[in-house]
């Protein structure tokens, strides 16, 4: 870490980037980053491919969030969050910054750049951007407070998962003690939706397949319910929460279609299935309890061929 707070405090301009559709974690860490940078006087570039999702739209700094950066800009320092692999926040990335720092809490993340903090034991990618500027002795403003808080409890599924461990609560703490406003921030997260969102979330509903033992289960979302609903991919965010909550899931997944023959397959796991290796055997990425990939064919194929591959992870339960 001393190594990254040396190349904050000899750098001026800075990328930071996280994986493409961002979750809270991914726009959170981004965000709060970005903003804490920028306190410090600094020129700060925060980009993601997709965009930062409107949902978001609650959290400080949200429309400085760039899905373009100029061909011909370079940077003193990137900063990759929460990405696992460096193709999933944008290859074109390494060659633009002088220095590039990798910072996740997923397993199996890459090692790229020239430095490297993942604990995969942190709860969020949002807690080691606290643990770095406090070890840079940042005073937090509420604007980076609220970024960290949302990762926080973005990524924790509002404390309810495995992952919920002590620092979670006390970083998230710290951040109320900050000045955060917990019900502002879950109601832009949960109490703000379009409603475009609970329209396509009707078809989708429409489309839910639980498999005959009861341990696997799934939604999917085409082309034509965004037409129908008037929505887009944004849409869908935490939609795969509906199947994980079925009692006896153990294996959630969500079925979004891309184009014509692509979808991209998300899973989530209770804790007993490893959705992550799953995920990178099909070329995708993630970690244990979430994960994706991208998959070709039609949906029945699609469908088809990946409840094959889950039912194999429980082999118990066929």
């Amino acid at each position: 870490m001393i190594e990254i707070l040396r190349l904050i405090e000899q750098s001026q301009t800075f990328l930071i980037a996280s994986h493409e559709s961002p979750d809270g974690d991914a726009i959170g860490s981004t965000l709060a980053l970005a903003n804490a940078l920028r306190e410090m006087g600094k020129d700060v570039v925060a980009y993601n491919r997709d965009r930062a999702p409107l949902e978001y739209a609650f959290l400080p700094g949200h429309a400085t969030v760039v899905d373009q950066v100029d061909d011909e800009r370079t940077f003193d320092a990137g900063f990759v969050l929460d990405a696992g692999e460096l193709r999933r926040a944008g290859g074109w990335i390494r060659e633009r910054c002088r220095s590039l720092v990798n910072i996740d809490h997923h397993p199996f993340s890459e090692d790229f750049g020239d430095f490297y903090f993942v604990d995969t034991e942190a709860s969020a990618t949002g807690i080691l951007i606290y643990r770095l500027l406090q070890r840079a002795g940042y005073r937090l403003s509420n604007d980076v407070a609220t970024c960290i808080y949302t990762a926080i409890l973005s990524d924790t599924g509002s404390f309810r998962y495995s992952n919920a461990n002590p620092e979670a609560f006390q970083v998230a703490s710290e951040m109320v003690a900050a000045g955060v406003d917990p019900w502002s921030i879950a109601s832009g997260l949960y109490e703000s939706q379009d409603h475009e969102r609970l329209r396509l979330l009707a078809q989708s509903l429409a489309t839910l397949r639980i498999s005959s033992c009861g341990q696997y289960a799934s939604l999917a979302v085409t082309l034509d319910m965004y037409t129908r609903a008037g929505a887009n991919e944004e849409h869908t965010d935490r939609f795969i929460n509906y199947p994980r909550s079925i009692r006896g899931v153990e294996v959630a997944i969500f079925f979004r279609q891309l184009a014509s023959g692509s979808y991209k397959v998300g899973f989530r796991s209770k804790g007993n299935v490893d959705v992550g290796a799953l995920a990178r055997a099909m070329n995708g990425g993630g970690h244990h309890n979430a994960a994706g990939a991208e998959v070709q064919g039609s949906l029945e194929e699609v469908q088809e061929w990946v409840y094959a591959k889950v039912a194999e992870l429980l082999p118990a339960q066929r």
